[in-house]
């Protein structure tokens, strides 16, 4: 590694001899119960390794760690799944990626890419070439078993076989072309009877190299990728991204542009909770009320594209400040919307809340609780329904977050009634926050001028922001180049799936259409 830091705090280096030990002495004794992210990076002849960062959610104290292989040829990492549970799909992702084996890790398999696929994309020397890896028309197999890796008592590490699902069960395909699953998403799903005994993620399926492009592409131009990571939170990904680099750049934007930002991105996360409302509502049969979230999006879009251009993809933040000013009767809209959604949020609550099938369908099925949401990183609605306070914008206010009066929306049952009443609370407070701003909007720049070409210092750089459907975070290594070395985004997603054979065990079949539905994850988030 080049450097040392994140964002001017240390990066503390673990020898990989113990870096398992180290690891949970800080779950334990430093009380770091959150892993905010982890990624794997190449740095070349430093050799291969992972970087994470590490939050203790009773102080709000974080701490950057890395570890490193020099072993190119076999890499192996002890796992912490065995500490942090978001960490079993995020050491696969790295080994996807980058082919570290973490020894001990239960489930060594790929993550998106196909069982079958020759190296490793985020390796700086990896073979591009349609020779390596030509189109294949043939279906993956999927396979019933998986590979670990165990360390034995004298230090040596061999190879083991364990099953997923036995010759005996019985496994049905659920997705990945299912309405239920939001997007080309693949859960093999084993039964007795009607009841979910296990569940077996399949990802991949829109994979888009998006973090691989960005090695290629300067800071303005990896902005055009952001919006398509979370449709539903294009603004709040662009401005987590613009945030990472003008922190590294040691720019600040003018007042002007942090209103417009934070109005923009309670409105985007109305616009989601809305489309939100509707799908859960469609996926339980209530189509009145499906109808009734998409009127009303509608009038959100139309305030968007007077401003930005755009109805889904947000061409709109930009390193800086704003891509334009907003639109002259852009004031008086957002009031207008503000007045109209207070009196129908009711219409929604008596139409379908208190339907009593709804509630039947969603009171006590699908509970995660409060230590499996921060084991797992599950952030946003879904973590805050199960009694975490992980709002990123109470815990790392940004923007116009600290100078505005809301509520942090909190539950404690952890079921799926309580993730939809968490989002549905949450919208009369973006309306209350939107008011807290909208007249007074001060005069002043909404765009810095910026050079041509962007370099930002060597480093190691982190920004988060509160989105729909939780903490979205952008990493970036820089080699003080045009180009960044490593950019890794959080997915807010990710986490969600990974929590979902955890809470579906024991449940019937149709209540995973139930949970799915409140957990609110955005499949092109996850596939990036």
């Amino acid at each position: 590694m080049k450097d040392n830091t994140l964002n001017n705090q240390p990066v503390y280096r673990i020898e990989l001899s113990c870096y398992h030990e180290e690891m949970r002495r800080l779950r334990v004794e430093e009380g770091m119960d959150f892993m905010r992210f982890m990624t794997g990076c190449d740095w070349g002849e430093d050799g291969l390794g992972v970087i994470c960062l590490l939050e203790n959610t009773k102080t709000g104290k974080n701490i950057s760690v890395s570890t490193v292989t020099e072993n190119r040829e076999h890499p192996e990492i002890p796992s912490v799944a065995d500490i942090w549970k978001t960490a079993e799909l995020n050491e696969r992702e790295v080994y996807d990626f980058l082919g570290i084996h973490f020894t001990g890790h239960p489930d060594m398999r790929r993550l998106y890419l196909r069982e079958d696929w020759v190296g490793f994309p985020l390796r700086k020397d990896y073979d591009m070439s349609e020779a390596i890896n030509p189109l294949r028309m043939t279906n993956e197999e999927a396979r019933d078993t998986t590979d670990y890796y165990e360390i034995q008592s004298d230090g040596s590490v061999i190879k083991k076989r364990d099953v997923i699902f036995e010759n005996d069960e019985y496994v049905i395909n659920i997705g990945p072309q299912h309405p239920a699953t939001h997007g080309v998403l693949r859960f093999r799903t084993s039964l007795e009877g009607e009841i979910v005994k296990k569940l077996d993620i399949h990802l991949g399926y829109i994979h888009r190299g998006i973090e691989k492009m960005c090695e290629s592409l300067t800071y303005p131009q990896i902005l055009a990728l952001t919006d398509r990571l979370d449709y539903l939170s294009a603004h709040h990904n662009r401005h987590a991204f613009c945030m990472a680099v003008e922190q590294a750049l040691g720019v600040e934007v003018s007042e002007r542009v942090q209103y417009i930002r934070t109005i923009m991105d309670e409105l985007q996360r109305i616009d989601s909770h809305l489309l939100f409302f509707s799908c859960a509502c469609m996926d339980l049969g209530a189509l009145t009320a499906f109808f009734y979230g998409f009127r009303d999006r509608e009038k959100v879009l139309d305030i968007f594209e007077g401003t930005t251009g755009g109805r889904l993809i947000q061409n709109y933040n930009v390193i800086g400040g704003v891509q334009a000013d907003i639109a002259t009767d852009f004031v008086q809209e957002v009031k207008k919307f503000v007045a109209y959604l207070r009196p129908v949020l009711k219409e929604y609550h008596d139409v379908f809340t208190g339907n009593v099938i709804m509630q039947q369908r969603m009171k006590g099925v699908g509970i995660l609780s409060c230590e499996d949401a921060i084991s797992f990183g599950a952030t946003g609605g879904s973590g805050r329904a199960s009694g975490w306070a992980c709002d990123v914008r109470k815990r790392h206010p940004y923007a116009m977050y600290g100078k505005v009066d809301f509520k942090e929306i909190v539950a404690e049952k952890g079921d799926s009634f309580s993730r939809y009443m968490v989002r549905m609370k949450e919208i009369e407070q973006s309306l209350n926050i939107i008011l807290q701003l909208i007249d007074n909007i001060p005069v002043g720049e909404y765009r810095m001028k910026q050079k041509p070409v962007i370099r930002i210092p060597e480093g190691h750089y982190y920004a988060a922001v509160e989105a729909s459907r939780g903490e979205f975070g952008v990493h970036i290594e820089s080699r003080g180049d045009k180009y960044p070395y490593r950019v890794k985004f959080r997915s807010t997603g990710l986490p969600l799936v990974a929590c979902l054979d955890t809470i579906s065990r024991g449940v019937k079949i149709g209540d995973l259409i139930a949970i799915g539905a409140t957990l609110d994850y955005v499949v092109p988030d996850i596939d990036r």
